[in-house]
């Protein structure tokens, strides 16, 4: 693992990776830290528990990606929330160009925000068909491995 020092500290390459990031969003002027609240209205264990009522509905989740699958115009994240984990379809026609092709420059670790309606899947697996999407913390770090 190669290692870049800046200063008295020590990144790994991932690390530096994720820096740079950082830095491109801020001389964008798209700073992740400075939206301090999201108007969260729904958790994923209640979503999943309360199917029949949230079907159909709009809801405003977030939490930390935790894998993500990208296929061309479409893809599909897990999002990790205080009480369990939900599924989002993130499609390039419905929330625009512009904030797929970010989407796409995520890190697994990122504190999402995603506002969309509530569907089942063809696999049967209960999701949010996202209308838009919003980074709400860039994470610095790596995920540890799950494994270990």
């Amino acid at each position: 693992m190669s290692e870049q020092a800046i200063g008295q500290q020590s990144f790994s390459e991932q690390e530096s990776i994720r820096r740079a990031k950082l830095q491109d969003l801020t001389d964008q002027g798209q700073s992740p830290y400075l939206l301090t609240r999201y108007p969260v209205d729904a958790k994923s264990a209640a979503i999943k528990e309360d199917y029949e009522r949230f079907d159909g509905q709009t809801v405003v989740i977030a939490g930390r990606m935790t894998s993500r699958r990208i296929m061309g115009k479409a893809s599909f994240v897990h999002l990790l929330d205080s009480q369990g984990d939900i599924q989002a379809y993130i499609r390039r026609d419905d929330v625009g160009d512009g904030a797929y092709t970010a989407f796409k420059g995520y890190d697994l670790g990122d504190i999402l925000g995603v506002k969309g309606r509530v569907f089942k899947t063809k696999t049967g697996e209960i999701s949010v068909h996202a209308e838009k999407i919003s980074l709400l913390a860039k994470c610095l770090k790596p995920l540890p491995e799950k494994w270990h």
